[in-house]
C-alpha cells in the first residue's frame, strides 16, 4: 500500500501485480501481462477493501495488474471539504494513473455503484485511456439519483451531532465506529451531497459515444436494471448481465457470480487484444 499525490490530493492506493503473468504475445508491448484493471468503489461507507477479496485478488491471479484506491474523502484518502462532483472524480483518476505511470496504455475500469458512474464518465472524457468497462449496479437514471440524494440527506441529519460513533467505539465495535464517523464527516462536513445534486444524469446520446466493451451487472430486483438496459440499447458494445434473486448488493450477495462474469469479460478482452496483435505482426 502507498500514498500517492495526484490532483493535489493524497490518495491511498494498493497495487496487486499479475500472478501468474500471462504468456507474452508477439507484437504486444510490455511483459505479457494482462491489462491493468482499476477498481472504483461506491459512496460514503465504501472503500477499496470491498474489492480486495471479492474481485481484486482473483483478477491478479488471472494475470492482470490490479490497482485499488480510496476515492476522494473515503477510506484513508485525504478528505477535502469540496470536489465531490463527477468531473473532479474523473480528474482524480486520470491524475492518479499518470502519477502511477499507467497513462501510456489503456486500462480496464471496474466500478461498483457510484464508482461505475465515475468509470463511465472517464470513458466518455478520455476514450483513449479506457480499454473496457465493468459497471456493477451503475446508477444511470435520474430517479435513482433523486432517491439516493434523499437517502443521503436523511442519513446526514441522523448523524449530525450523533453520539453513535462514540457509543460504538465504547462497545468495541471499532470498524463500525470508524465507518459511521467517516459517513458523518463526508455527509455533514463536505460538499458531497451538494456536488452530487448538481450532477447531470447521462443521456442516450452520451451512451452512444461509449465505444469500448462494456459489461453491466445488476441484481434482478435492483431499480438500476432499466438504466443498464438503456445503456445497452445505445452503447454498441454493451452486454447486461442480470443476476437472479439479488438487489443492489450484488457484490456481496452474488460474489461468485460477479467474479465469474468479470473474469470472463477480462479474459475475452485479453483474447481479442492477442488476436489483434497477432494479426498486426508481419509474416
Amino acid at each position: 500500500m502507498a500514498d500517492i499525490l495526484a490532483n493535489a490530493l493524497r490518495f491511498h492506493v494498493h497495487r496487486l501485480p499479475a500472478v501468474p503473468a500471462v504468456p507474452a504475445v508477439p507484437g504486444v508491448p510490455g511483459d505479457g501481462a494482462g491489462r491493468t484493471v482499476v477498481f472504483l468503489h461506491g459512496l460514503v461507507v465504501d472503500n477499496l477493501s470491498s474489492f480486495y477479496c471479492t474481485l481484486a485478488v482473483p483478477a491478479a491471479q488471472a494475470g492482470h495488474d490490479v490497482v485499488l484506491y480510496d476515492l476522494r474523502g473515503h477510506g484513508r484518502t485525504e478528505r477535502p471539504p469540496t470536489g465531490y462532483d463527477t468531473a473532479t472524480a474523473v480528474r482524480d483518476l486520470t491524475a492518479l494513473l499518470a502519477a502511477l505511470g499507467l497513462d501510456e496504455r489503456p486500462v480496464h475500469l471496474v466500478g461498483n455503484s457510484y464508482g461505475g458512474t465515475v468509470a463511465l464518465h472517464t470513458a466518455l472524457a478520455h476514450p483513449d485511456l479506457v480499454a473496457g468497462l465493468v459497471l456493477i449496479e451503475p446508477p444511470l437514471s435520474g430517479p435513482w439519483l433523486e432517491n439516493m440524494l434523499d437517502t443521503l440527506s436523511v442519513a446526514a441529519l441522523a448523524l449530525e451531532g450523533s453520539e453513535v460513533p462514540r457509543e460504538l467505539a465504547s462497545l468495541g465495535a471499532r470498524k463500525a465506529a470508524r465507518l459511521t464517523a467517516t459517513a458523518d464527516a463526508l455527509l455533514n462536513r463536505t460538499s458531497l451531497i451538494d456536488d452530487i445534486a448538481v450532477s447531470r444524469p447521462l443521456r442516450p446520446e452520451d451512451f452512444a459515444r461509449v465505444r469500448c466493451p462494456v459489461l453491466a451487472v445488476c441484481g434482478e430486483h435492483s431499480e438500476l436494471v432499466p438504466g443498464a438496459r438503456e445503456l445497452a440499447r445505445h452503447a454498441p458494445r454493451c452486454t447486461v448481465r442480470v443476476l437472479p434473486g439479488l438487489g443492489h448488493d450484488v457484490l456481496q450477495g452474488g460474489t461468485e457470480e460477479v467474479r465469474r462474469a468479470v473474469l470472463d469479460h477480462l479474459a475475452e478482452a485479453a483474447r481479442q487484444q492477442a488476436d489483434q496483435a497477432t494479426e498486426a505482426v508481419p509474416v
